[in-house]
């Protein structure tokens, strides 16, 4: 999956923050853009993690699976 994420310079602590608009809730930041963007994957897949597991929890039946369209 690709997703679009958003990341600015933090002018108060220094580093970067970054966030996943598709996501609500889902941001992270690092020291370096490159630290940034390996964070954000982390918080992207835990995020979808926690989605399918509210998913199976309320809809037993339900999944969150991948569909590649191209």
């Amino acid at each position: 999956m690709i997703f679009k994420v958003v990341i600015s310079p933090d002018q108060e602590d220094g580093g970067f923050n970054v966030s996943c608009p598709a996501l609500p809730g889902c941001h992270s930041q690092g020291d370096t853009e490159e630290e940034a963007l390996n964070n954000i994957r982390e918080a992207i897949l835990g995020c979808l993690e926690v989605l399918n597991d509210r998913t199976a929890k309320a809809r037993p039946a339900e999944r969150i699976l991948e569909v590649a369209v191209s």
